[in-house]
């Protein structure tokens, strides 16, 4: 792929920020738009001497669009929003900051995507390749874009965290090894449909490096739809036998060699030993040792947001899953309990939100919040006791309280995005802590 010489960045967060800098250091030009530029976003244009057009018309993106070689559209731009169908009938093609990294800078990447598990796993491989002498940096769906990390120069290979966002719009991506964890529906107030969605996942191997490795989930029949039949592929599995699969209690690799005892992993949900599966499967194929890999796996302790346990009294857990957005997400994450009080609601995405059926038999009762407290309630509701809150957070956890008896996690897993009282998933949860806190420290004085 050529660089085109004159790009429209559209959408100036911090994605949009970093290509139009990379852009602009190498001599070539951007014109910045974004719908509604925050605050921050104006003045890094201006730092930059550049503006930011607000909100074009059509009739003004048409005329932008034939002055520019390429469109490289911020993650989560819609679909449907009216720069794509202006760029096509202009015939100008729509490229990724993948695609602007990979033409600069062609040190070793390994790539990740799936509905979930995704930052988890990228952390996980990127902590084992350091562990085994490698300069590992993680990079992509996090605060720093690939695009800015090529810039440094301490490192040998590039962990991406892919989100569909940036793989449904990439042309050329190259990665040595590509990983796809799983997939469910997901993100379809941004993908035109599920369909959408899963092509974009499955851009992960497309351009898989002729010497590399494709890591696929062999419990999930969408990815393995999807594989890519001329390159090299490895499987993982919780369920059956795969190339790194449980055998006898134990996460073994290719030709049974044991990786590490699931007793002596930092965490052992299911979705953490398939994530630990995928993990090793991963770092191995990137050249991490096994030695390593299982220190890695030995002494991580999840990340914030994740099943992250913040509290207990009087034998109830409470337990923060903001970053579960998805059914997918909270049903994994309530399977590994025996009885919750689950949490959920806030904004839907555009998703069924019947599968969260799927965990009645861990959900001993209900808390449903926000914008989708009746979409949750439609599904609970006949089968175990469900209240509503559409307040705030506060209240959320009073009601939850209540409802809670000794031996129950309460779990705050949502099925659904926070962008009804939060603006992001870890504002939520940061909010449910420090709700949770306050709910038992009076508990504890009233108790005294």
């Amino acid at each position: 792929m050529t660089p085109p010489v004159r790009t429209l960045v559209y959408g100036f967060a911090t994605t949009g920020q970093a290509v139009a800098r990379a852009l602009v250091k190498r001599g070539l030009e951007a014109v910045l738009v974004d719908d509604h530029p925050s605050t921050d976003a104006r003045e890094a244009a201006e730092l930059m001497g550049m503006e930011v057009l607000e909100s074009p018309s059509r009739a003004q993106l048409a005329r932008l669009v034939e002055g520019v070689d390429a469109l490289a559209p911020s993650p989560g731009i819609p679909d449907l929003h009216p720069v794509f169908e202006a760029v096509a009938v202009a015939d100008v093609p729509v490229i990724s900051e993948f695609d602007l990294a990979r033409e600069w800078d062609h040190r070793p990447m390994v790539a990740i995507t799936g509905t979930d598990g995704k930052t988890t796993v990228t952390s996980l491989v990127t902590g084992m390749l350091q562990r085994s002498g490698t300069r590992a940096l993680t990079a992509g769906n996090d605060a720093m874009p690939l695009v800015e990390a090529i810039d440094r120069d301490d490192v040998d290979v590039f962990v991406v965290e892919a989100s569909s966002f940036r793989l449904g719009h990439t042309r050329q991506f190259e990665p040595r090894v590509a990983t796809w964890l799983n997939f469910a529906p997901d993100h379809l107030d941004v993908h035109r449909s599920v369909e959408a969605y899963e092509r974009a996942k499955a851009r992960i191997w497309t351009d898989v490096a002729p010497d590399g490795s494709a890591i696929a989930n062999a419990d999930d029949p969408v990815v393995m739809r999807n594989r890519n039949q001329t390159r090299r592929a490895i499987t993982f599995s919780t369920a059956i036998d795969a190339d790194y699969c449980v055998v006898d209690g134990q996460l073994r690799g290719p030709g049974g060699a044991v990786v590490i005892d699931v007793d002596e992993l930092g965490r052992s949900m299911p979705h953490d030993v398939s994530n630990a599966l995928a993990a090793a499967a991963t770092a191995t194929a990137a050249g991490a040792s096994i030695d390593a890999v299982r220190e890695g796996l030995r002494e991580f302790r999840g990340l914030p947001h994740r099943v992250e346990l913040i509290g207990e009294w009087r034998g109830v857990r409470w337990f923060d899953d903001s970053k579960a957005t998805v059914p997918h997400a909270t049903l994994a994450a309530v399977r590994g309990f025996h009885s919750v009080v689950l949490i959920a609601g806030g904004r839907n995405k555009g998703v069924d939100l019947a599968p969260l059926a799927g965990a009645r038999e861990h959900v001993r009762a209900v808390v449903a919040m926000g914008e989708a407290a009746d979409e949750v309630e439609a599904v609970f509701g006949g089968l175990v006791p469900v209240e509503r809150v559409h307040t705030n957070m506060d209240d959320v956890v009073t009601v939850a309280s209540d409802l809670a008896e000794s031996g129950d996690a309460v779990l705050l897993s949502p099925g659904c995005a926070s962008f009804d009282w939060f603006t992001s998933y870890e504002q939520r949860g940061d909010a449910f802590r420090a709700s949770v806190e306050r709910q038992l420290h009076h508990t504890v004085e009233v108790a005294e």
